[in-house]
């Protein structure tokens, strides 16, 4: 049986309207990515990674090209849609871990599930299952405030795995961790491809961290370039 991509973009290009004229943030992107890998996107600032991110997490719709996420051409699929796509086959990994403060890390954890048809129960035992996962099973109960960045992004990641994406995002995963828990976040994402089969995609302006994955993709001037 041939595999197919997990992941497919066809001239994938974005452009904004800013001050009254037109900047081409990414142009005429072509990506395939297959389930399983681990693949590093780097670029410099204002090369166009987070556009690229933003497009194929479907949180941004491009200006021309196509997108096909598991299969599914997402291009132009409703917002309404969207939504629920984001939800059950992409998990975010952001550099600032966007996690609720007035909630424990198991909350945190169990929010994405919110909407799906479990119950409380078993939203709970899912999410310290991630938690334990993650070596933060004796931190479910304490907030983001009680933890370190290590841990905030441990749980961070707890909660990308929730519903089991086809696919995980990583936005500078490390760019708020010194270099020796950054290493250790990186290594995580790392066994989460080849313990779990997980599908990684993960942007960032650090060489060292992106050497860790299975392949490099970088970004010039909107440009997508193989390393």
């Amino acid at each position: 049986m041939v595999e197919v991509p997990i992941l497919r973009t066809e001239d994938l290009s974005k452009t904004y309207e800013v001050g009254g004229q037109k900047v081409r943030a990414l142009q005429e992107a072509n990506l395939e990515i297959m389930p399983g890998e681990f693949v590093a996107v780097t670029g410099p600032s204002g090369s166009g990674k987070t556009t690229l991110l933003a497009l194929i997490g479907c949180l941004d719709k491009p200006t021309e090209g196509k997108i096909i996420l598991d299969a599914v051409d997402v291009t132009d699929i409703p917002e309404a849609s969207l939504y629920k796509i984001r939800r059950e086959k992409i998990g975010f990994i952001f550099q600032s871990f966007n996690l609720l403060p007035e909630l424990s890390a198991v909350e945190n954890v169990e929010l994405p599930m919110e909407c799906l048809t479990k119950s409380a129960r078993q939203r709970r035992e899912r999410a310290l299952e991630l938690l334990n996962l993650v070596g933060l099973q004796g931190r479910a109960k304490h907030r983001p405030a009680q933890m370190s960045a290590g841990e905030q992004q441990r749980v961070a990641i707890a909660r990308a795995l929730v519903n089991s994406p086809a696919i995980i995002l990583a936005d500078e995963p490390t760019g708020n961790l010194d270099s020796e828990t950054g290493s250790a976040i990186a290594g995580m994402l790392g066994r989460l491809v080849t313990d779990r089969r997980c599908t990684v995609v993960m942007v960032t302006h650090d060489h060292h961290m992106a050497s860790l994955a299975s392949r490099r993709l970088s970004i010039r001037d909107g440009r997508l370039l193989q390393d």
